[in-house]
């Protein structure tokens, strides 16, 4: 999946879980998902900043 839809995917589960309408069972593997989804979303956020980072010091 994408950057995008990996975010997109997180905000669904964060209004799913915030409506109250789930079984525990549920809540927890939703919760398992966001927190895994998070994870990916953070490491690829490192590496872009990481990529700018490499870029601008390639222009001085």
């Amino acid at each position: 999946m994408s950057f995008e839809s990996d975010m997109s995917r997180l905000n669904e589960i964060v209004k799913k879980l915030e409506s109250d309408e789930l079984s525990l069972e549920e809540s927890l593997a939703l919760y398992k998902e966001g927190v895994d989804l998070s994870g990916k979303c953070k490491k690829t956020l490192e590496e872009a900043r990481l990529t700018v980072k490499q870029v601008s010091e390639d222009k001085k």
